[in-house]
């Protein structure tokens, strides 16, 4: 697993380099969105570790420079700055998920490997998920309702995943929380709601069918009817 560290304070990038070497990941640093952009487009990386106070260019606008360029690319956001509005504001940039410093390691590979688990785990799958129109191919990662394709980020595709393997089910928040990101932990943020209406407005706003609904003091369901 080839990782990038855009960090600008250069002993904490070669601290988190090493740890992870460690656990026999690769990892680049890149000081400043300059030169993480460059190190973009001249190497293919399983996931981005971001900090949010980069110099001219910050974390949360870098964020979303990276996720308009690859939709499906795993970024966690790890910073010191752990406010709920922060941690909203990276999760609405693009981000995949939210670490904040001090941190322990360990928690941090595991969230790396969770999620990569989760955005390469449709690779293993040769078959195709559906639901009235909405085709999910867990192979090729492609996402199309009727005849349009959808380009969905790689949380949302671990959300839609997860709501296509469950459908006619009631899922609560903790459900989806636990499954789609892998962790039980609290963000102190409404994440899930946040996700689910970015979903909505990519496989529902534009069709008369609605797919994804709102179980009031439960959480939502997926299903192929109006009622």
């Amino acid at each position: 697993m080839r990782i990038l560290i855009v960090e600008d304070e250069w002993e904490v990038a070669s601290l988190i380099k090493a740890g992870l070497e460690e656990y026999d990941f690769e990892a680049d640093t890149a000081g400043n969105a300059m030169e993480a952009q460059q190190q973009l487009a001249e190497q293919e990386y399983d996931t981005v570790i971001l900090d949010v106070n980069l110099p001219v260019i910050n974390g949360f606008d870098l964020c979303r420079m990276i996720r308009n360029r690859f939709d499906t690319l795993p970024i966690l956001m790890l910073t010191a700055f752990g406010s709920t509005d922060s941690k909203v504001n990276g999760f609405e940039a693009g981000a995949d998920d939210y670490l904040v410093k001090p941190f322990e390691f360990r928690e941090l590979v595991v969230r790396l490997r969770a999620l990569n688990r989760r955005s390469g785990a449709a690779s293993q799958e040769a078959s195709v998920l559906k639901i009235a129109d909405l085709e999910f191919n867990q192979q090729s990662k492609a996402v199309k309702r009727g005849n349009q394709k959808l380009v969905l980020t790689a949380r949302e595709l671990a959300l839609l995943e997860f709501f296509m393997k469950n459908q006619n089910k009631a899922l609560t928040r903790n459900e989806i929380m636990e499954h789609v990101w892998d962790l039980n932990f609290d963000t102190g943020t409404n994440v899930v709601d946040v996700y689910v209406n970015y979903l909505r407005k990519k496989i529902d706003k534009d069709f008369p069918l609605k797919l994804i609904h709102t179980i009031s003091g439960i959480g939502y369901i997926m299903q192929a009817t109006d009622d």
